[in-house]
């Protein structure tokens, strides 16, 4: 029974409203959630986590337990293994990728939260880095250059199966290195999450819903038609065609299995059985 999986694209409202913080309270257990914060990607991770840790109090939240966890020494304490039992949320915070799965990576930390959402159904929240951080296929960095576009990938936690996430899409024009990412990974979905928007994933990690403020893209190179990486290599320019795309604002529903847009539940109550 796996646990369901707030994957942020960074920058969610902290001010206003906080639709994307509530709906991960209301996943840990609303008035009764223990959520743990893990700032291991930050640099920052006092001020970060404070500051999540107010939001989350404010929000309702029973108790909140911070996970500070700088080395992979600290990863393998029994007493933080012990307090990460009493929680019935994680959230993991922005900052930088690698640095959660350089640290975190098979450590008793990792293997304890990895069991627990997996066996227990534990919800887990992640923004930014937190959210680059839950797919198989992880993008590490992009760097381009006026003769070559050069991404690397890594491995990820692998919470959500067969999918790159990429965060900050529109804001920071990452269509190109997602397209590069996927053309290099045609078997695998390229997911493109904006600021301020989240994608809701459930049903054992089947479908995702869209919540927030602004949009979400998927890639899906399963029939591409033509590329021409082979030949050109790993940090070229290249040519990719034949990519399916799918664009989904707030309210919309994403079948990651059959890998297509849930059209009997659009919202609007309109409903298009069997398309």
């Amino acid at each position: 029974m796996r646990g369901e999986l707030l994957i942020i694209g960074g920058k969610e409202d902290k001010q206003g409203d906080k639709e994307i913080l509530r709906h991960f309270n209301g996943m840990a257990g609303g008035k009764g959630a223990v959520i743990g914060i893990l700032t291991t990607a930050t640099k920052l991770p006092q001020e970060v986590g404070d500051e999540y840790a107010g939001i989350f109090r404010g929000l309702g939240a029973k108790a909140v337990e911070l996970f500070h966890l700088d080395t992979r020494e600290s990863a393998e304490q029994p007493e933080i293994l012990e307090r990460l039992k009493h929680c019935t949320g994680v959230f993991i915070t922005g900052g930088d990728q690698v640095r959660l799965t350089s640290i975190l990576g098979g450590t008793a930390f990792y293997d304890e939260l990895r069991k627990r959402w997996q066996d227990e159904g534990l919800p887990l929240g992640g923004t930014s880095a937190g959210a680059a951080v839950m797919s198989c296929h992880m993008i590490m960095s992009a760097v381009e250059t006026e003769e070559e576009y050069i991404v690397e990938m890594g491995a990820g936690f692998c919470f959500v199966d067969d999918v790159i996430i990429d965060q900050h899409f529109s804001q920071r024009a990452r269509f190109n290195r997602l397209m590069t990412a996927i053309a290099h990974n045609p078997q695998i979905m390229g997911v493109g999450i904006d600021e301020n928007t989240a994608i809701w994933v459930r049903d054992n990690g089947d479908r995702f819903s869209v919540l927030g403020e602004h949009s979400v893209t998927v890639f899906d190179g399963k029939k591409l038609e033509y590329t021409d990486t082979a030949g050109q290599g790993s940090h070229t320019n290249i040519t990719v065609s034949g990519i399916r795309m799918h664009s989904l604002a707030s309210g919309y529903h994403f079948d990651l299995k059959h890998r297509e847009l849930i059209m009997s539940e659009i919202p609007g109550g309109e409903h298009h059985e069997g398309q």
